[in-house]
This record gives C-alpha cells, structure tokens and sequence, in this order.
C-alpha cells in the first residue's frame, strides 16, 4: 500500500512542474489620470534576471491574445509585461468601438509614446528585469506602438512590428533613435499603400537605423492572431504559415540583441 501512495504522489510531481512553471500576475499603473493594468508573465525555473519583453496588444485592448503573447515570450526565457494602452477594462470585439480608442490613443503622439514608456517603466521596475535588456513587440495597432517607442529614444535594444501600421517618425526625434526595428509585414494587407511603405523604408534608410522588414506572400492584415477571420472583416485574415515563421524570425531577432534566450 505504500509503495501504491508513493508511486500515485511521483506521477504527480511532473504535472504541478510543468504547470508551475509559467506565471502571471497583473499589475496596476497610471498614466495621468488614466488606470492601467497590466499582465506580466515569467518563468519561475529560471533563476536571476533575464531580458524584459514589452507586449503591445492590437486595436481591441489588452485581451486574451496580447497576454497569451506575453506567457509565450516568457516560456522562451524572457519576462514580459502586456500593457493596457486604453485603461482598464477597455476590451471590445468591435471594430467601431477598437477605430475609436485607438484614435484617442494615437491622436496626440507625444501622449501615445508617454502611455507606452509608462508600461516600459513598469517592466523595468521588476525584480525578474535585467532593465538594461529590453525590447518591445506589438501587434497592429501595438506594432505602431513599438514603432513609436523606438523613436522617442528610449533606451531599449530592439522592436518588433508584427502588421503594424508604420508610422513615420518625426524628423526631430530621428537622430535620438536607439532602437533596432524588425518589421513583419502581410504583402496583401489593404491597409497600408506602397507608396507609404516606400516612404517608410527611405526615411529609415536616411536616418541611418538598423532595420529589416519582413513581408509574407499573401498575408493579410492581422496574420498573426487565429482569431481575426471571427471578425467579419475582409482585411483581416489568420495565416498559419506567417505566424509561425514571422514568431521565428521575432526569435532570431531577439537572439541577436540577447543571445540564446533558452
């Protein structure tokens, strides 16, 4: 009977590891007036500090998705924190209601870099946080986001655009641009004209940063979330094969910047 209980408890054992392994926590944090909170995720088997990963979520709010990016990084060896760029509670499946939050985010630049650098500040506070190895993804609206972080100077190493919309930086902030910048681009996505991505890459090229830009074969906008065909939307359209390579290509990247994550 007790050689039963001790075999019964060491089949146990690897279930509570393998589940343990991943945490999560939210946090809650400000910009002005505004109440943020979000979803911070790390690996508890690696011990010490590790590389900060900021996560930047689509034009829908800090949903499911942003924060299964965000356990994902830290499964690859990384802490990070998906910020809430609308406030808390600020989540919707409507595309109406996500046009109209992200205008009142984007509308004012310097407030849409401050909001982000405001979720920057709080990865970096964490105990798990080497803050002197940072980098930030984010997804359409997010990978504008990233974009725009890069260009505010701070200092992080790397950012990652996944069907962003590529903002074009302001002239004045160009010189002060730290960051290295890995776009992931849908070569059908309607939304963005190439005449713009044209102009995008010469301005880059000009200020002489250290970018890529990655386009796949018939990737709409939005290639990367499996759940973009539930929104009634032409445009948007889930790729398996550009998610997975383009999530690969994030990790190449990031290698580059940190060395092997894991």
């Amino acid at each position: 009977m007790i050689r039963l209980v001790f075999i019964f408890l060491f089949l146990l054992i690897p279930w509570t590891v393998v589940h343990a392994k991943i945490q999560t926590k939210s946090i809650e944090y400000g910009h002005g007036d505004l109440k943020l909170e979000g979803h911070f995720a790390w690996d508890d088997s690696i011990k010490g500090k590790r590389p900060g990963m900021l996560v930047v979520h689509e034009w829908w709010g800090l949903n499911d998705y942003a924060r299964k990016r965000a356990e994902q990084l830290a499964a690859l060896g990384y802490a990070a924190f998906a910020v809430d760029m609308y406030g808390i509670g600020k989540v919707t499946t409507h595309p109406d209601q996500a046009s109209a939050w992200m205008k009142e985010t984007t509308a004012n630049v310097k407030q849409w870099q401050a909001r982000a650098i405001e979720g920057l500040k709080v990865l970096q506070a964490q105990e798990l946080v080497d803050p002197n190895r940072i980098a930030a993804i984010g997804y359409c609206f997010g990978g504008g986001t990233v974009t725009q972080l890069a260009y505010s100077g701070v200092p992080i190493q790397g950012v990652v655009s996944f069907h962003g919309p590529l903002p074009l930086p302001d002239p004045n902030q160009v010189s002060g641009i730290k960051a290295k910048i890995l776009i992931a681009h849908g070569n059908a996505d309607p939304f963005l004209t190439e005449d713009h991505i044209r102009k995008f890459r010469t301005t880059l090229d000009k200020a002489g940063l250290d970018w890529q830009m990655i386009v796949y074969a018939g990737a709409r906008h939005s290639f990367t979330n499996p759940g973009a065909d539930q929104h009634g939307m032409d445009a948007l359209k889930y790729n398996r094969e550009a998610d997975h390579r383009s999530w690969r290509h994030m990790q190449v990247f990031f290698e580059e910047l940190f060395g092997q994550s894991k």
